[in-house]
């Protein structure tokens, strides 16, 4: 049993293993259950900036990124269980994603948002 014991202002204890800076700070028990590393930690949205809109589905992603100029990689080499994006045959800029939207996750966010900076950001829900 690894990790660290927080005591709630009741004198109960909970157990957190590889705690965050963000598992210290939860006080009471959260709607969201977070992950294994942050516990409590809100879900996360992608958001086109130029409409302010919530990338919800592969759907509303692929438009986004073909308004932008990236188009789906073709890659016979490539893993099946992927969705890879490129620009250009003369780019180095590619972008991988789970085939599943449901395994779509912050580090794919994020990696979207370094490539288009001024078009994508990542946003926490509201509470």
């Amino acid at each position: 049993m690894s990790g660290v014991w927080v005591f709630n202002n009741k004198g109960v204890a909970r157990l957190i293993t590889n705690p965050t800076r963000e598992s210290f700070e939860q006080r009471d028990p959260s709607p969201h259950p977070g992950t294994a590393t942050a516990p409590g930690a809100r879900p996360r949205v992608l958001v086109y900036l130029p409409s302010n809109h919530a990338i919800h589905s592969y759907n509303d992603l692929h438009q986004r990124l073909a308004e932008l100029g990236w188009t789906p990689y073709r890659n016979p080499h490539r893993s099946n269980h992927l969705l890879q994006f490129h620009r250009s045959d003369d780019s180095s800029d590619l972008i991988s994603l789970p085939k599943s939207f449901a395994d779509f996750k912050p580090i794919h966010m994020y990696d979207i948002v370094v490539k288009n900076r001024s078009f994508f950001e990542v946003r926490q829900l509201p509470a």
